[in-house]
């Protein structure tokens, strides 16, 4: 059982980034059964969910003329136009049914601000809203947070980047997290992760206590 200072996160594990999802992770339903290997080793998890209001800013159909994967530029920065996904309380923004974490502690909300998207766990992307999830860790007493989850250069990788710069250690579980790689966003995202010092492991490696 890891310490009482790390937290796992399991990040955006939602049937609409499953295989036949509206914004499906290619091998995404890969990570349930890995994730709930690891939050047996944590006494503390918890998860994320994406949660949009229909009319999302970042949904293509809200702009005339536009497709979903084009960029668009927003008063906070350029923003990726994206399947409407993850609308509150439909099946597609539901945690996967096979998700078997009993313990987890708390689940996020994010994305619920209708002109503001929200990839990290931790702040919103216009990178002033916060979450909440910082002020929470810290008053549990959490120093190290383990990220996984969908997707790994999204939400994921975002999510363990504001870990860092909220004055946690981070380390993102790479076979516990899958991609969308869209326009080189993957290499990108390991890029920024190594520079900010996060750290890579792989699920064996975290359950056997070596990261």
């Amino acid at each position: 059982m890891k310490h009482a200072d790390d937290v796992l996160l399991l990040i955006d594990l939602q049937y609409d980034f499953m295989p036949g999802g509206a914004l499906a992770v290619p091998d995404g339903d890969e990570v349930v059964p890995v994730a709930n290997r690891l939050a047996r080793e944590f006494e503390q998890v918890v998860l994320t969910q994406d949660w949009h209001p229909a009319q999302h800013v970042s949904f293509a159909a809200r702009h005339a003329g536009r497709q979903p994967f084009e960029t668009i530029a927003l008063p906070y920065g350029e923003q990726v136009l994206w399947p409407a996904h993850c609308v509150q309380g439909t099946e597609g923004a539901a945690l996967h049914r096979a998700l078997d974490v009993p313990h987890a502690r708390a689940i996020i909300r994010k994305g619920h601000h209708a002109e503001v998207d929200s990839y990290s766990a931790f702040l919103e992307a216009d990178r002033k809203t916060p979450t909440g999830l910082a002020g929470y860790l810290r008053e549990s007493g959490v120093k190290r947070v383990y990220c996984c989850g969908l997707a790994t250069d999204y939400c994921v990788a975002w999510s363990a980047l504001d870990a860092r710069a909220a004055g946690f250690e981070a380390v993102l579980i790479e076979d516990a997290s899958r991609a969308i790689d869209l326009h080189g966003s993957l290499a990108a995202a390991w890029q920024q992760l190594r520079a900010a010092g996060v750290k890579r492991a792989q699920s064996e490696e975290v359950a056997r206590g070596a990261i």
